[in-house]
């Protein structure tokens, strides 16, 4: 059986077979004994996105990875970059240094901030997260081509990431053939990827999207 550490754009937590692009954490979120998720969903407001291989790093997800047998951070699964931004993640200064710094220094300059700190952005993106209580923004049908590439919209229960003008419906498998934007349900449009993400995303940065994006 899979484990359940799959994340979705709306930050929740699955357990499918698929494992998608980038690894990530929210600090240590379950019990080593069971290789099971503990109620709470999140540690840190520091939740990051890592790549899967990093130097010569190995670990067990959701084992014992720390000196004395003790659980390590938890292993969570993004299909791509798109979808972790989605959840609320940013990339991880240790082994992602340069995507990392070129996310905080966009935020810096979205937001008039002359020395960005990482902390800051977790701070602020806490405060914007699903998965951490925020209400889910309505937004309008007019609103959706002014969004930024990467934004992340539910529609009719379904997430659509939204990408040259068109929708791409998300799975843990991959995106769907692109459809318009006015395909779309109209009614209870919502928008997923924090407001904070989108200010990054508006000033250039370029998340890592799944193959299945370019079909």
């Amino acid at each position: 059986m899979p484990l359940q550490n799959r994340v979705d754009p709306f930050g929740a937590i699955h357990a499918v077979p698929e494992r998608g692009l980038f690894t990530g954490n929210r600090g240590i979120i379950h019990d080593p004994a069971t290789r099971t998720l503990l109620k709470k969903r999140w540690a840190l407001q520091a939740w990051i996105i890592c790549v899967c291989q990093f130097r010569n790093v190995r670990r067990e997800p959701m084992g014992r990875n720390r000196p004395g047998g003790k659980a390590g951070w938890t292993e969570l699964f993004f299909l791509d970059e798109v979808t972790a931004l989605s959840a609320g993640h940013r990339p991880c200064f240790f082994c992602r240094r340069e995507r990392a710094r070129d996310f905080v220094g966009r935020f810096g300059e979205a937001f008039g901030i002359a020395e960005p700190r990482a902390p800051l952005v977790d701070k602020k993106l806490h405060k914007e997260r699903l998965a951490s209580g925020r209400k889910r923004p309505a937004v309008a049908m007019h609103e959706l081509s002014s969004l930024p590439d990467g934004a992340v919209v539910a529609s009719g229960g379904n997430a659509f990431a939204l990408r040259h003008g068109k929708a791409l419906r998300w799975s843990f498998a991959g995106y769907g053939p692109p459809l318009g934007l006015s395909q779309l349900e109209d009614k209870a449009l919502m928008l997923l990827t924090p407001q904070t993400t989108l200010a990054v995303l508006r000033l250039g940065f370029r998340p890592v999207w799944h193959p299945s994006a370019e079909a």
